[in-house]
């Protein structure tokens, strides 16, 4: 039992900053119904970003969030007004073809500047623990997930209680509707879409600290963020923080009683039997024709 428990809870701390990786993608296509390939790199850039500033500064990698997220939001912001808002209105599927060039790109520009040798961010309480009733929390997945909380906290209320936050809602629910009420939707799609990178961005600065990673790190998160974002529903937040828990302590029970080299394969087994048997999602809601032309 002690055993269970302990993967169970090693799985749901890595979870939390799973769902605040997740996050940015799942907001990006509710708002705009792109499925953005580029979250993967932009996440693999801002560990890179954290990895040279914790180098070079020495504060705490987790602290970078408060640098790495505004470097990223300014990041997308432009990113969508270069690449992605022109693809997005000449054709859907150009959206897609772009970020996947975008991921390309991203991954070109890392291993220029950084080369392709594994880098990884190992603070002081990188190897100790918690030691809670027998079990052992180890501090840098107990740390990283409290920042995931509050950071995740703070893009519900951003969403939920500032006004661009209702007007990235009412794009959401139908953008000429939107429009009709006097909300600058280009806008409102670009912030969006900023946002999401933003959350990649923290999320960046946390998995920096849980796992090694190199340029090519950027095909692993991206198969696994939409593993998530398809398992919790697309579009829905409170899915993905729902598809982060399920597949990360899917992965450490996986690891613990079957084998770690199993447990990559469940994000993309999880994917196979929700659009199987439930295609929306856990949280999802099916998507209309119309409002997937918005």
């Amino acid at each position: 039992m002690g055993t269970f428990l302990q993967a169970l809870l090693l799985g749901l701390l890595v979870g939390g900053v799973y769902a605040l990786a997740a996050s940015g993608m799942s907001l990006i296509f509710g708002v705009m119904r792109v499925v953005n390939l580029a979250q993967g790199g932009m996440l693999i850039l801002s560990a890179y970003l954290t990895y040279t500033l914790w180098e070079t500064i020495g504060l705490d990698p987790l602290l970078l969030v408060l640098i790495t997220t505004p470097c990223l939001l300014i990041v997308g912001w432009a990113t969508y007004y270069v690449f992605i808002e022109r693809s997005r209105t000449t054709d859907a599927s150009m959206a897609l073809v772009t970020t996947f060039g975008l991921t390309l790109i991203t991954k070109g520009v890392i291993a220029l500047i950084w080369g392709n040798e594994p880098k990884s961010v190992t603070p002081d309480y990188a190897n100790r623990s918690f030691d809670v009733f027998g079990l052992k929390l180890p501090q840098a997945q107990v740390y990283a997930c409290l920042v995931a909380v509050v950071v995740l906290g703070a893009l519900y209320l951003l969403l939920r209680r500032t006004w661009l936050g209702r007007s990235v809602q009412a794009t959401a629910s139908s953008s000429e509707g939107a429009r009709l009420i006097g909300i600058e939707v280009r806008s409102t799609w670009a912030a969006a879409y900023a946002i999401g990178v933003a959350a990649a961005g923290a999320g960046g600065s946390l998995l920096s600290v849980l796992y090694p990673f190199m340029p090519s790190s950027a095909d692993h998160w991206i198969g696994l963020l939409l593993a998530i974002v398809v398992l919790g529903g697309m579009g829905s937040l409170a899915g993905s923080v729902l598809g982060a828990l399920v597949i990360a302590a899917a992965e450490s029970l996986t690891a613990t009683y079957i084998s770690p080299d199993w447990a990559s394969a469940v994000p993309y087994l999880a994917i196979i039997l929700v659009l199987v048997a439930r295609p929306q999602g856990l949280l999802g809601a099916r998507l209309r024709e119309d409002m997937s032309r918005a």
